[in-house]
């Protein structure tokens, strides 16, 4: 089985012990972006786009995103498109260019996010 047939953080890790790091890149993107959007859901609002770092600075005031999290989001929200478009670099295919640290980080920071918002919809 292929890092496509895992779903949710479990194939983040997958993708990334695999070595497609570009993929663990996008996958905990859109992880982070799914938990975010679960939040909006609670909160019966709409979200609209992928961009981590905005759906989180549109969160409700009394939702208080650290700084450091907006933060980690934007290095997530960097990995929306080139990490599986094969045009999303000058030449070479999107694996040529993504690193095993990269991937992990990313991994790590949709963790944080996805904990982050599991906080708040426990509440």
């Amino acid at each position: 089985m292929d890092c496509a047939g895992k779903k949710g953080p479990g194939r983040c890790q997958y993708c990334r012990n695999a070595s497609r790091y570009n993929l663990a890149c996008f996958v905990s993107q859109q992880a982070a972006e799914k938990a975010v959007k679960a939040l909006f859901q609670k909160l019966h609002q709409d979200a609209w786009g992928h961009s981590v770092s905005i759906l989180l600075g549109s969160l409700p005031q009394e939702i208080n995103v650290p700084q450091e999290i907006m933060d980690k989001a934007k290095i997530l929200d960097k990995h929306y498109i080139p990490a599986r478009y094969p045009n999303g670099f000058e030449s070479g295919a999107p694996t040529d260019y993504y690193t095993r640290g990269e991937a992990e980080t990313a991994v790590e920071i949709a963790g944080e996010i996805i904990e982050f918002c599991k906080n708040h919809l426990n509440k």
